[in-house]
C-alpha cells in the first residue's frame, strides 16, 4: 500500500483539532485533520455553556482562572464576530453549602485585578437565598457560529486535508515518522497531535504511550428563553450550584448544574458507561460516539435544574425550557482536588514527535503555540 505523507497529523475535529491543523499549516506545514465523525465541531466544542472564561468560575484553582484570562483577550480580539459582548454578567454565593464565601471571593477577584462589583438590590433575584450577588465581566462565545468559521477555515485552507468518518486501525513508529493505517489508507508523518478529549488515552494507547488520568461524565446542557431575563446571567458558585447564561448570539440561554449536569460517571481512562451497548460500534470505549443522537442517552435533567435555579430569582422571572444537547466531558483526575481545568500538553514521544493536548476551555486554544 502506498503510504501518503504529511509533515504533521493531527487526531480530532473539535476547536483544539482544528486550530493545531491551522496554525501548522500557517507555519508552512502540510497537515491532515482527522475526524471520525462525519462532522467536525459535533462533541464537546459545540455542547458547552459557551462561557468565555475571565477566572471567576474558579476560586478554588488559581492556576485554572489565571490561565483562562490570561487569553481572554487575545480570544476575544480575534473571534469577536462570534462573542456576546452585551450581557450582564452576575455571580453569586449561596446562603448554604459554598466553598467561598463573600470575603474569599472578593480576594481572588482582587488577585486576578477581574472587576467584581457587590449587589445589595436587585428586583430579578431572591437575597434571602443568595448570600451576596456581584456584577462581573465575563462575555459568551457563539458554538455554532465558531463552528462554521473553524469548518471553513480547515476545509478552505490548501496546506490542510481533512477526513471525515475516518478510523486509525493500527498505528506505529517506522523509523524517524509515525505509520498510520486508516480507512481511508496508509498515511506517514514525523509529528502527531491528539485532540481528541474524551478519546485522548484511546489514541495515546493506539500509539502504545502512557495514558493520562481522566474520569468522564455524560453530560447535559439545556436550553431556555425568558422574555425577564434575557440577555443576562447568573452564576451561583462555588459548590452543588448552577448557571444560566446565554448561549452566544443565538438568543437562547443555556443552563448547567453541578448537581444534575452530569448523568454517568466514569472513573476508568477510557470512557465506559452502561449506554454503551456490543450491537452499536458507533459509541464504545475507544471511540465514543455523539450523545445527543443517541437513543440511549439520559432522560433529561433540565426541569431538576430549572427547579434547582429558580430559587435564586424573585417570582417576577420566568424561563421556558426548549430542548437539550448531550457530550462525554472529560477532566484530569487531579481535578477534584480543587475544580482546576488545567490544560495539558505533553510530548509523550520525541521521534517520530507525538504531542497529547487536553483542554476543556476555549480560550486555551493557543497553547499549543507554546510547545509546538
Amino acid at each position: 500500500m502506498q503510504a501518503d505523507s504529511f509533515d504533521a497529523i493531527v487526531i480530532g475535529g473539535g476547536i483544539f483539532g482544528c486550530y493545531a491543523a491551522l496554525y501548522l499549516a500557517g507555519k508552512g506545514a502540510r497537515v491532515a485533520l482527522l475526524e471520525k465523525e462525519q462532522r467536525l465541531f459535533r462533541k464537546a466544542s459545540l455542547v458547552n455553556q459557551a462561557r468565555l472564561h475571565s477566572g471567576y468560575h474558579y476560586p478554588r484553582s488559581i492556576a485554572t482562572a489565571a490561565l483562562s484570562d490570561e487569553h481572554k483577550q487575545r480570544f476575544t480580539t480575534e473571534h469577536r464576530q462570534f462573542v456576546n459582548f452585551s450581557f450582564e454578567k452576575y455571580y453569586a454565593i449561596d446562603h448554604f453549602g459554598s466553598f467561598t464565601d463573600p470575603g474569599q471571593f472578593e480576594r481572588f477577584c482582587a488577585y486576578l485585578k477581574i472587576p467584581c462589583e457587590r449587589i445589595t438590590e436587585h428586583p430579578l433575584f431572591n437575597f434571602h437565598r443568595l448570600e451576596a450577588l456581584y456584577k462581573t465581566k465575563e462575555y459568551s462565545f457563539d458554538p455554532v457560529l465558531l463552528r462554521e468559521y473553524y469548518c471553513r477555515q480547515v476545509e478552505e485552507n490548501p496546506g490542510i486535508a481533512v477526513f471525515k468518518s475516518i478510523r486509525i486501525q493500527m498505528a506505529g513508529a517506522a523509523g524517524s515518522k509515525w505509520e498510520l493505517d486508516t480507512t481511508a489508507g496508509r498515511f506517514h508523518t514525523p509529528m502527531v497531535i491528539n485532540a481528541t478529549y474524551a478519546a485522548t488515552n484511546a489514541v495515546n494507547r493506539l500509539f502504545g504511550l502512557r495514558e493520562i488520568g481522566l474520569t468522564h461524565e455524560i453530560s447535559e446542557i439545556a436550553f431556555l428563553t425568558s422574555v425577564e431575563f434575557q440577555e443576562k446571567g447568573l452564576t451561583v458558585m462555588d459548590g452543588p450550584f448552577g448557571s444560566i447564561m446565554p448561549y452566544g448570539l443565538s438568543g437562547l440561554l443555556s443552563m448547567s448544574s453541578v448537581a444534575y449536569t452530569h448523568h454517568k460517571i466514569s472513573y476508568e481512562n477510557l470512557p465506559h458507561f452502561d449506554c454503551q451497548v456490543p450491537e452499536d460500534p458507533g459509541c464504545t470505549p475507544d471511540m465514543p460516539g455523539i450523545c445527543t443522537d443517541c437513543a440511549r442517552r439520559p432522560a433529561s435533567n433540565a426541569y431538576k435544574m430549572l427547579r434547582q435555579m429558580e430559587q435564586y430569582f424573585s417570582e417576577q422571572v420566568h424561563f421556558q425550557y426548549l430542548f437539550s444537547y448531550y457530550t462525554i466531558k472529560s477532566k484530569l483526575k487531579t481535578s477534584y482536588i480543587d475544580d482546576g481545568r488545567p490544560t495539558e500538553i505533553s510530548k509523550l514521544h520525541d521521534t517520530p514527535a507525538l504531542y497529547c493536548l487536553f483542554a476543556g476551555k476555549v480560550n486555551s486554544i493557543y497553547e499549543i503555540e507554546k510547545i509546538v
